[in-house]
């Protein structure tokens, strides 16, 4: 009796126990179950039946399997009965073993791990990439944008939720707090080139954006700001900019309204979705054949088929609908509008890609 008492309490143990990690327990607790009865079972031959230890062991085996071989001496009545109670206990843990090792196969959990492996690798060679923290609301609107514009990044997150969400849509994502300094170093932050914090508290914000500065001064950090004072503390901590979800909302309504063509083309450009234009950013870097040169000279449209609707300078002057003769300077950004082999284009003229 002992037998049963023991694994149903094992089993109701470990039935309250949940993850990979615990199933993986289960499993090796009945395998140490198992062993531990097999050599019970051996030594109770060897004393029963005065057998040497090889012979005990096979008369073990070939009980615990039931395939029916000749034993390998005369049984008496208490090696009949120790056999039957023998047969009974392994075969139910026999059973419930291979039932937990098909289940825990069945259930994608090699699948899984093996999913994890190569997002692993996948995150070990990102490079010049963008890390999104929080895959909220907002976060999974900014992260359908990077899809949709083909751009490599991470997404950091510890809501069991919102990573079941994630695997849905493909992504590769960290399952960890973005305030801590060891789950943006495992998303690469020194190689990175862009941070979007949207975390749902803007303390969470804040703490984000002053490790992530302090790990990579030269980044852009973008941040989601709830609250009308935090703009102010987020862009102290090292934002770059800050973007409140209800004041954009708010534009959009009233534009919406107003300019509902205009902010229907806006849409358009931004999601791509029903046009195939794009609106891009598109940096003169060293090297360049546009460097002082004027926009006439250097026929872009010709060239690319883009169109320049204007040019920042020094992130304090912003030229608009600049004339032929704007003469290109070197880190000008060019805001412009065309295709994605249009603008890829471009991007190789500024040596922004080689």
């Amino acid at each position: 009796m002992l037998f049963f008492f023991c694994p149903y309490g094992i089993i109701c143990l470990i039935k309250k126990k949940k993850g990979v990690i615990l199933k993986f327990k289960k499993i090796f607790i009945w395998i140490a179950v198992m062993f531990l009865l097999i050599a019970v079972a051996v030594v109770g031959y060897m004393i029963i039946l005065n057998l040497t230890f090889i012979d005990a062991l096979y008369m073990t085996i070939i009980t615990i399997s039931t395939v029916g071989y000749r034993e390998v001496t005369e049984m008496n009545t208490l090696a009949k009965w120790f056999s039957i109670g023998f047969i009974l206990v392994s075969v139910g843990m026999v059973g419930y073993l291979l039932s937990t090792v098909f289940r825990f196969l069945s259930e994608g959990n090699i699948n899984e791990a093996w999913r994890k492996n190569k997002m692993k690798k996948e995150i070990e060679k990102l490079n010049n990439h963008i890390i999104i923290c929080g895959a909220g609301e907002t976060g999974i609107h900014v992260i359908k944008q990077m899809k949709t514009r083909e751009v490599d990044f991470v997404v950091i997150e510890n809501d069991i939720d919102a990573i079941e969400n994630l695997k849905g849509m493909d992504v590769n994502y960290i399952f960890d707090d973005a305030t801590k300094e060891e789950a943006l170093k495992e998303a690469k932050i020194k190689e990175a080139k862009g941070l979007i914090s949207c975390l749902a508290k803007d303390a969470d914000n804040v703490f984000v954006v002053l490790t992530a500065r302090e790990l990579n001064p030269s980044m852009h950090i973008v941040a989601r700001s709830h609250e009308e004072r935090s703009d102010k503390k987020l862009r102290r901590a090292g934002a770059n900019n800050t973007v409140s979800p209800d004041e954009i909302g708010g534009k959009k309504m009233a534009s919406m309204m107003l300019s509902p063509n205009v902010q229907f083309f806006v849409d358009n450009i931004i999601d791509t979705k029903n046009m195939s234009i794009d609106m891009e950013e598109v940096v003169i870097k060293e090297e360049s054949e546009l460097i002082n040169k004027k926009l006439r000279e250097a026929k872009i449209s010709e060239k690319s088929g883009l169109i320049v609707l204007a040019i920042r300078r020094d992130d304090d002057v912003f030229i608009f609908n600049p004339k032929a003769d704007e003469v290109l300077k070197l880190d000008d950004k060019m805001i412009v509008v065309g295709s994605k082999e249009q603008i890829k284009a471009l991007k190789k003229m500024s040596k922004e890609i080689g």
